[in-house]
């Protein structure tokens, strides 16, 4: 049995890892209520407590825009604890599994990005994934680790993107208002599953290093609500969608500054993993199959 110390057990991954755990794992999972990751030591404590063989960090520090204004917390959970838990590691001898992020990434270029490209992250949320990265690079040796970074998360529980679409999309097409969103920040959607196939295939196959793991094809923002709302409807979800209006990043001022192209090259990844991708509109029809109606 692979023991695996899981962080950040509430969250939309930490779910969706938790009701996809595959057979030869003990999960020993935790959430803020068993172990806060602002607490370096409590960190090292639960390592060194449970000797798991692998820690799949999870949790992090989420809220972009409100991590401009509480920077120290941001970088305590998204660096902080990475560092502690590989502190620890070294100790025991376990691996750790790191989710990471598109935004480690300025996104001023159009091709997708690879992993040995050098991160500049525009925010302080990047900053202090970007920091984490570092942590686990600089805690234990390249063989006892993987980092994974993905970008725009969503699933059927938690708060997230596609959950947000569904219930604006309703609220506006009742008032018949239409809905602004982003036009011109484009990367990739990634759904929890897919993104939790992909995590426990990397502990169970012992993938080590620097990788990218995001769902297929490429979109906007503009381009996820639109579908979010189709499928809405084509789901029964949404009586009807309301009309989505292109707008620029410049006209829907945010506290944090958002790179304009994330998107990840994941080839080298599905390679190691043999791992099928899927687009990301796929993904999504799924996800809303399983999201509970209104």
């Amino acid at each position: 049995m692979i023991r695996v110390l899981l962080t950040g057990k509430e969250g939309q991954l930490g779910r969706e890892l938790q009701i996809t755990v595959p057979t030869g794992i003990e999960l020993i999972a935790t959430g803020r209520g068993e172990l806060d990751l602002a607490d370096a030591e409590a960190c090292r404590a639960a390592v060194l407590a449970h000797q798991p063989h692998w820690v799949l960090n999870a949790g992090a520090y989420t809220a972009v825009d409100r991590a401009e204004s509480e920077p120290e917390l941001a970088h305590a959970v998204n660096a902080g604890a990475p560092a502690a838990f590989t502190a620890a590691l070294a100790e025991t001898g376990g691996h750790m599994c790191q989710i990471s992020t598109d935004f480690v990434f300025q996104g001023d270029q159009g091709t997708p990005y690879k992993t040995d490209q050098l991160v500049s992250p525009l925010g302080v949320y990047g900053a202090s994934k970007a920091e984490g990265e570092q942590a686990v690079r600089n805690g234990i040796p390249a063989d006892r680790f993987c980092i994974l970074r993905t970008s725009w998360v969503y699933g059927p529980v938690g708060k997230n993107f596609c959950l947000t679409m569904l219930r604006l999309h309703g609220e506006r097409a009742a008032s018949g208002e239409p809905l602004g969103v982003v036009s011109d920040q484009v990367g990739c959607p990634t759904a929890t599953s897919t993104l939790a196939r992909a995590c426990w295939a990397a502990v169970l196959q012992g993938l080590t290093g620097l990788h990218h793991w995001s769902d297929a094809g490429a979109a906007s923002w503009y381009d996820f609500a639109v579908a979010i709302g189709e499928l809405g409807v084509a789901q029964g979800l949404l009586h009807r969608a309301a009309k989505v209006r292109p707008i620029a990043t410049s006209d829907y001022k945010t506290p944090a500054q958002r790179p304009a192209y994330s998107l990840l090259d994941c080839r080298s990844t599905r390679e190691a993993l043999a791992l099928e991708p899927k687009h990301w509109r796929e993904a999504l029809a799924e996800v809303i199959a399983r999201v509970a109606p209104p």
